[in-house]
């Protein structure tokens, strides 16, 4: 299959104002896309299980879960919208006009933001269960998490409705071409969104589960050691095996996001030309959202009985909202 590098018009009818495309053969292009497609949908249905999961048992009712459901959602429209939608504009002319290109760079940033929200988040329930377990019954409860999941995703809307304001009030307006898909912004724009939108979170959620890490080493040496004061047999009670576990498995969620998304961040930073970042960069991001189920299924057992009872339909049945799952 050899690769035709003659450069094509997007729309040749328009031939002073039309973007030029570099075409595969047919077949390499047909394959790419079967096998894109087919992630972006196989994305969108392990998401939905999971918010299907969440959502459904009244046992996973609980803060944390809360938050992999907020994260879920989120990786759900991943799968659903912004993999098909980066596809397009990846490998072929953006042929959806200029608003949905202006949609297109709104839901992206929307998405990334409460993403990244949802991490912190979720690193500082890690850490007050770690490292406050008496007062974690009472500081983090569902409805103190629902609230600020709420609060995160209209934190997202609002700051992605000012970065991108010029695109969604006039689309198209820095499109050098038909069949460019684009977002400029300056320097300054730039450096300020990646700071709050990026090394920011980062940060805290470096900061918070190097934290989590230390009383967790230190809880163990001092189960070794056998230390026996009241203070830490009570702190060692509180923070059961599965709190350490199920902070383990977050902190590899962590750590998968943070690798996704750093080429993203570091590449956007370097060129204020939202259409020069390579569709690979993107598709690294987006991968982060087909990983995070795949996370669930290897360290929570309790995901792969709900995916079982949801399969063989067995949550249409009375009750079984009510299923023991832990």
């Amino acid at each position: 299959m050899e690769i035709q590098n003659e450069a094509e018009l997007c729309f040749p009818e328009l031939l002073n104002s039309s973007c030029r495309r570099t075409t595969l053969h047919w077949s390499k292009a047909v394959l790419l896309y079967i096998v894109l497609f087919c992630i972006s949908l196989i994305t969108a249905a392990l998401n939905l299980l999971v918010i299907i999961s969440v959502s459904h048992f009244r046992q996973l009712h609980t803060p944390t879960n809360i938050l992999l459901l907020s994260l879920a959602v989120s990786d759900f429209l991943v799968g659903l919208l912004l993999m098909p939608l980066e596809i397009v504009r990846g490998m072929t002319c953006w042929v959806l006009g200029d608003l949905m290109c202006s949609v297109y760079i709104f839901l992206t940033g929307n998405v990334t933001c409460a993403s990244i929200g949802n991490i912190v988040l979720i690193s500082v329930d890690r850490y007050v269960a770690i490292c406050y377990p008496l007062h974690y019954p009472t500081r983090i409860t569902v409805a103190r998490v629902k609230l600020s999941v709420c609060l995160c995703w209209f934190y997202a809307i609002f700051y992605i409705s000012l970065y991108a304001k010029d695109s969604l009030i006039e689309p198209g307006r820095y499109s050098s071409c038909y069949g460019e898909c684009v977002l400029v912004v300056s320097v300054v724009v730039g450096i300020v969104d990646l700071v709050l939108s990026y090394f920011v979170p980062v940060t805290v959620i470096i900061v918070l589960y190097m934290r989590v890490f230390v009383v967790a080493v230190s809880q163990a040496r001092a189960m070794r050691s056998h230390v026996t004061t009241v203070a830490l047999q009570r702190s060692l009670n509180q923070t059961n095996k599965s709190e350490l576990k199920a902070a383990r498995t977050l902190g590899i969620l962590v750590v998968v996001f943070l690798l996704c998304s750093c080429p993203y961040y570091c590449i956007s930073f370097a060129r204020d030309n939202y259409s020069s970042v390579p569709s690979i960069v993107f598709g690294l991001f987006f991968l982060n959202s087909s990983l995070n189920p795949l996370i669930y299924a290897m360290f929570y057992p309790w995901f792969r009985k709900t995916v079982t009872l949801i399969v063989t339909l067995q949550i249409l049945q009375t009750g079984s909202c009510e299923v023991s799952i832990l």
